[in-house]
């Protein structure tokens, strides 16, 4: 279940059109999603509160197997569209598996003018968390400082990092006080980030690079719409790159450069990816804005090709080869396998992964004595209750994870097993709790 701050960062990026998934870091974003998620470990709560569409405050808290909390405070420039716990789609708040879309040019803001004068300003998030007991404090800044460059700012000061020096020399995993700037740079074709880290010096580069035609702007598609002949089909998406035979879709490949100043080493990355385009044929071309019961009771809701993401990494310093594979192979599952390699060590890993999305069987009929509607509302058809995620691996470790709703809170219960060990069969099991609400009237509806 994604964390109450990282669903509002989303937000932002939506609200002001901001691509993430046009970021080389996210190359293997939908891989991620099924073979690399989170199990909660002991028991953990949220709680969050949006007072006005700018500000929210969000509050945590393990309570097992230590007991220690955090409180945290997010502010924005714009307002935001934060729904409740209650209201909120579960596939806004959980990490799975989807075909990214086509990348287009970001959309920059309206300007905005006063007795000839530019009143608008740049849009900008702000985000503090303190833990406690430990006083750690973590700090980001993020602004758009044009239509196509966005800049950064992440700060970690933990007051332990001095005393506790030796304790990281044992190989103990303290965190450290860092400053990291990033900046990225995207035009939709191409995407580079540049990253320093004040900790150790580090300066690195990423890039990404996405081959053929880009998505046309709202402008642009709601004039070619209009222009169009009336009763002619619209080209699906895939039909630009068409290709004989196989999967239709889009290649992206980008690379990463880094050098530590401090630790006098480099080092260099470099990855590609396959992705099949979603239908913009009718109806599916409408799936952003269409509801379940629309799509369930349309009979010509078909993909004429199953999403598909197809991902390979390669560091020759390192020696590692990645390569996995994702399809939707239904409407409610989800399935990937990755395979890992080192070529100097010939050490090697498979796992496989799977999620499956839980709905709700249609709503209830019409009282067949009163002939009239049930007077307490029923949920609309199909409506998605919980997700289903599993994870296994040649290293023996099995992981499974429910993620879904329980009245008005979001619930995360999750097992790590190692069937290798007869003794000690469960390795950790964990239960997450989180509730969110506002006191904004359109997100109460």
């Amino acid at each position: 279940m994604h964390p109450f701050a990282t669903y509002v960062l989303r937000s932002y990026y939506k609200a002001t059109g901001w691509n993430e998934d046009n970021l080389y870091a996210n190359l293997t974003r939908a891989s991620h999603a099924l073979l690399d998620f989170t199990v909660p470990r002991g028991l953990h709560f949220s709680i969050s509160k949006s007072p006005n569409g700018l500000f929210r405050t969000t509050y945590a808290m393990d309570a097992l197997p230590s007991l220690h909390g955090s409180i945290g405070y997010i502010f924005t420039s714009c307002e935001l569209d934060v729904q409740n716990s209650r209201n909120v789609q579960l596939k806004d708040m959980v990490e799975r598996f989807k075909a990214h879309s086509q990348p287009r040019r970001p959309e920059g803001k309206e300007e905005e003018w006063l007795a000839g004068e530019r009143v608008d300003t740049r849009d900008y998030l702000l985000y503090g968390r303190l833990y406690i007991p430990t006083g750690r404090v973590d700090a980001l800044y993020s602004t758009r400082l044009s239509p196509n460059v966005q800049a950064l700012v992440a700060a970690i000061s933990d007051p332990r990092s001095n005393s506790l020096s030796t304790e990281r020399m044992r190989g103990v995993n303290i965190p450290t006080s860092n400053v990291m700037l990033s900046l990225q740079h995207d035009t939709g074709r191409t995407c580079t980030e540049y990253t320093w880290s004040a900790e150790d010096g580090m300066l690195g580069v990423r890039l990404l690079h996405n081959f053929g035609k880009l998505a046309p702007s709202p402008e642009e598609a709601a004039k070619a719409q209009q222009s169009a002949p009336t009763g002619s089909r619209q080209k699906r998406v895939d039909e630009e790159e068409a290709m004989e035979g196989g999967l239709k879709g889009r290649i992206s490949a980008g690379a990463e450069v880094y050098f530590s100043a401090r630790e006098r080493s480099a080092g260099v990355s470099t990855g590609i990816r396959f992705t099949t385009l979603p239908d913009a044929t009718p109806p599916s071309f409408q799936l952003p804005c269409a509801t379940s019961s629309t799509l369930s009771s349309s009979p010509s809701y078909t993909l004429s090709q199953p999403p598909t993401s197809i991902t390979a990494l390669f560091n020759p310093m390192l020696g590692h080869i990645s390569g996995a594979y994702a399809a939707r192979v239904t409407r409610n599952l989800s399935m990937c396998s990755r395979f890992d390699f080192n070529v100097y060590s010939y050490e090697s890993e498979w796992t496989m992964g799977m999620e499956w999305w839980m709905r709700r069987s249609r709503s209830k009929p019409m009282l067949e004595q009163e002939k009239v509607p049930d007077p307490v509302p029923s949920k609309p058809p199909n409506e998605i209750i919980g997700v289903v995620k599993a994870r296994a691996s040649t290293t023996t470790d099995i992981s499974l994870m429910w993620e879904g709703r329980l009245r008005n809170m979001l619930v995360g219960l999750g097992v790590v097993s190692n069937l290798a060990d007869i003794s000690k069969p469960i390795k950790s099991i964990g239960l997450e709790l989180s509730y969110f609400s506002s006191d904004d009237p359109q997100c109460n509806t």
